[in-house]
């Protein structure tokens, strides 16, 4: 029917032109993206042309391109306000269909209808029906939201619920694998196609759910499908950052298994495209230069899925690439030292992905080029002088008295502050020896202990956490912890494990921030901490913290308690107020969070400020680069501490020997005395021939454990040359002599059995 036509040459009438449907702009961007390049042969149109009876107005509208689109009158700022007309009263010479928002097809195959499918087909050897469900449902996003979306067009806006029924994604694709090799390739071949047709302009939800169902197809684990998978994981990472917001929230509902296979097929993805086992079977590395730094940001989804999750899903040394210790990672810490996190993609910008052997090493060639550097200088500053060079500048050699240890350490290291980023070599006064790295690792190991014992008052012991904390005490000095600060940066920058126990708290205030700030008025080591950190040092406190935030009862009146707390020091209990008038302000119901979030805020950061900030500036006046950006707080308490963990076995595996065979009889007694040795011989052992009782970065092959053997009497005990990881035995006679000799050496290790 024509519309009506006024005498003011009106186009239509008013009432008929306010009618007409709105049109929204950005539904006319809807249309498929040109194909990848290297895709050309598979371009093919999007073709959702499903007829629905009726057409809705309320949903946005695709204008196709053609001319008479053109010629629509023009709507005015009124129209929304008007009533609207069926698009049946519009001339013919106006008419154009529209096309609607894609509709999902609606699919009621059920999970065990499939599984149905799958066993009638493995039977009778006919899996047509089987094949032709692979070959609908991978054709295009819409199929796929239309096989696994739980309800076909709920919106399911929400990152708590992908809306994909998980559980039948995974019996389809653990049947994929085992069916003909045809259906497997119509279902790449689906993939490409699913990809190629991609839509302009923001995503919609439903193509988030294809993204999400297709990069858990197990098929990736083959080179022949790097190709494709490239594409899909270079689609992913290309999304905006509200899209991956949600795929991480996604990510993070994936059973564990599935979760490790998605890491898994990415960090082989990567481990692939660096090192291929066949260079042939892959496009040139100029040609895809794009494919790590796709996968890597994938990667990195599935990692933050992870880390905001309430319990790890796995490990975090998960992530780790091993294959990434073999290259050139100093050049990747330079680029990124100068690029910083730009648009030059490097792996530093990744850190989570870097092995704690990388950036240990990271970190200790950066402290030998600034060790370096400071050497240079320092005979610079002499040869400029015309004075005479001194070798033994070149060092930081710190004197010590084993009876005056803490005070000596003190001042040796406040006076040659500016002497920090040396080599460390330390002398004990009256005592002979070279420090090849031995005297270095006992001078650690001695001062740990006198200053972390309990009647020192620097740290106060908790058994209920078998952890040291810092005391509360306040005074005018805090340089010693400042002391304690510098001995953890000398060990990391020489490499030494120390035999502490602090909470993993203390690594995340010690990276808050990770660079010193410019402003040395700006706060340091005030982490945003929770409970669960509180758990970890006073887990009764903790407990009960947690009973007063689940309690149903009445707070206010059943806990009668304020914003003040009370804390003894020096054994005179004190009072603090959480928040201003804290003494008058009752906690309630309403108010219990934000109390326990003062209280755990006031004993892990405000009441231990002044002795955590000496302590933070000793650390970073040693250990200041910007590797310390790389780490994750677990791996600085690696770096510093070593591993606990002993593995005499795998000690076994690594060691070398000097005069001996592993087939002697000395050897096998050996080993078979230490292998049944106590957790606590073995650390001593461990301890007398390196002169720690931790494990390096590396594990045990780090070490570079030996034994060598001795021509003397066998009545002598075993000898030790720490600084060489070296243990000396004496061809004994008997297992029994072999472990009466070597327990009594293991015991009596220190200051050469003298004190």
């Amino acid at each position: 029917m024509h519309l009506n036509m006024s005498e003011n040459n009106c186009p239509f009438e008013e009432r008929d032109r306010d009618r007409l449907p709105p049109i929204l702009n950005h539904s006319l961007d809807r249309g498929p993206k040109l194909p990848f390049p290297s895709y050309g042969s598979f371009i093919s149109t999007l073709n959702h042309k499903r007829e629905s009876g009726s057409h809705s107005f309320s949903s946005p509208f695709l204008l196709p391109a053609v001319k008479q689109v053109r010629e629509l009158p023009p709507i005015f700022p009124d129209v929304r306000h008007k009533h609207r007309i069926s698009i049946d009263v519009l001339p013919p010479e106006v008419k154009a269909r529209f096309v609607s928002e894609p509709i999902i097809p609606i699919r009621t195959k059920t999970a065990k209808e499939f599984q149905d499918d799958v066993e009638r087909a493995t039977i009778s050897g006919d899996w047509k029906q089987v094949h032709d469900f692979y070959l609908t449902t991978f054709d295009s996003f819409l199929e796929l939201n239309g096989a696994f979306k739980k309800e076909a067009n709920a919106p399911f806006n929400t990152i708590e619920d992908s809306g994909i029924n998980i559980k039948f994604v995974n019996i389809v694709y653990d049947a994929l694998l085992h069916t003909p090799a045809d259906t497997q390739k119509s279902v790449l071949k689906g993939i490409i196609n699913s990809l190629l047709r991609e839509w302009k302009g923001p995503r919609t939800k439903d193509d988030l759910r294809a993204y999400f169902v297709l990069v858990q197809n197990p098929q990736y684990t083959s080179p022949a499908t790097y190709v494709i998978y490239a594409h899909l994981l270079r689609q992913i990472a290309a999304l905006a950052e509200a899209d991956h917001h949600f795929l991480m929230h996604w990510f993070k509902k994936l059973p564990q298994k599935r979760f490790k296979q998605l890491v898994e097929r990415l960090q082989l993805f990567i481990t692939t495209r660096l090192f291929p086992a066949k260079p042939e079977d892959l496009p040139s590395m100029a040609k895809c230069s794009w494919w790590i730094p796709s996968a890597t940001k994938v990667l990195s989804l599935l990692n933050a899925a992870n880390s905001i999750s309430c319990f790890p899903i796995v490990p975090f040394t998960d992530f780790y690439n091993l294959t990434l210790d073999h290259i050139d990672f100093m050049e990747d810490y330079h680029t990124w030292q100068a690029h910083g996190n730009s648009n030059r993609f490097t792996f530093c910008q990744f850190p989570f992905i870097l092995s704690t052997v990388v950036k240990k090493a990271i970190i200790q060639r950066d402290s030998e080029q600034q060790m370096i550097s400071m050497a240079r200088q320092t005979l610079v500053d002499k040869v400029s002088r015309r004075q005479r060079v001194d070798m033994s500048l070149l060092f930081l050699n710190i004197k010590v008295r084993r009876l005056q240890l803490v005070s000596d350490s003190l001042d040796e290291l406040s006076r040659k502050r500016a002497d920090l980023k040396k080599k460390l070599k330390v002398t004990f006064v009256g005592e002979a020896g070279l420090d090849m790295g031995g005297l270095t690792k006992e001078w650690f190991l001695l001062l740990i202990r006198q200053i972390f014992h309990p009647d020192y008052g620097m740290f106060t012991y908790v058994k209920e956490s078998q952890c040291h904390w810092f005391s509360s005490w306040k005074c005018d000095n805090y340089s010693e912890f400042r002391l304690v600060g510098a001995l953890m940066g000398l060990a990391v920058y020489n490499s030494i494990t120390l035999d502490i126990r602090f909470p993993p708290c203390v690594y995340k205030k010690l990276l808050t921030p990770p660079i010193v700030p410019c402003d040395l008025d700006t706060p340091v080591g005030m982490a945003t901490l929770t409970l669960e950190d509180l758990q970890q040092i006073m887990p009764d406190l903790a407990h009960g913290l947690g009973e007063l935030l689940s309690y149903e009862g009445n707070v206010e009146e059943d806990f009668y308690t304020t914003f003040q707390v009370f804390q003894e020091e020096l054994g005179v209990v004190k009072s603090y107020n959480l928040k201003p008038g804290g003494d008058k302000i009752p906690v309630t119901n309403l108010n219990r969070k934000e109390y326990v979030q003062l209280y755990i805020d006031f004993l892990l950061n405000k009441s231990i400020y002044r002795q955590f900030g000496a302590f933070y500036h000793g650390f970073h006046s040693v250990c200041a680069s910007n590797a310390l950006m790389l780490l994750r707080p677990e791996e600085v308490e690696i770096l510093v501490c070593g591993s606990p963990n002993l593995d005499m076995g795998s000690l076994q595996r690594v060691v070398q020997y000097e005069g001996y065979s592993k087939t002697d009889p000395t050897i096998r007694a050996f080993w078979d005395v230490v292998l049944g040795f106590p957790l606590e011989l073995q650390k001593k052992l461990l301890h007398f021939t390196t002169g720690s009782d931790r494990v390096p970065v590396g594990g045990m092959a780090d070490l570079n454990f030996k034994i060598s053997k001795i021509d003397v009497s066998t009545d002598w005990l075993p000898v030790s040359h720490t600084c060489f990881n070296q243990i000396c035995l004496p061809p004994y006679k008997s297992k029994k002599e072999l472990r009466q000799k070597l327990t009594i050496a293991i015991s009596n290790a220190e200051g050469f059995g003298l004190e």
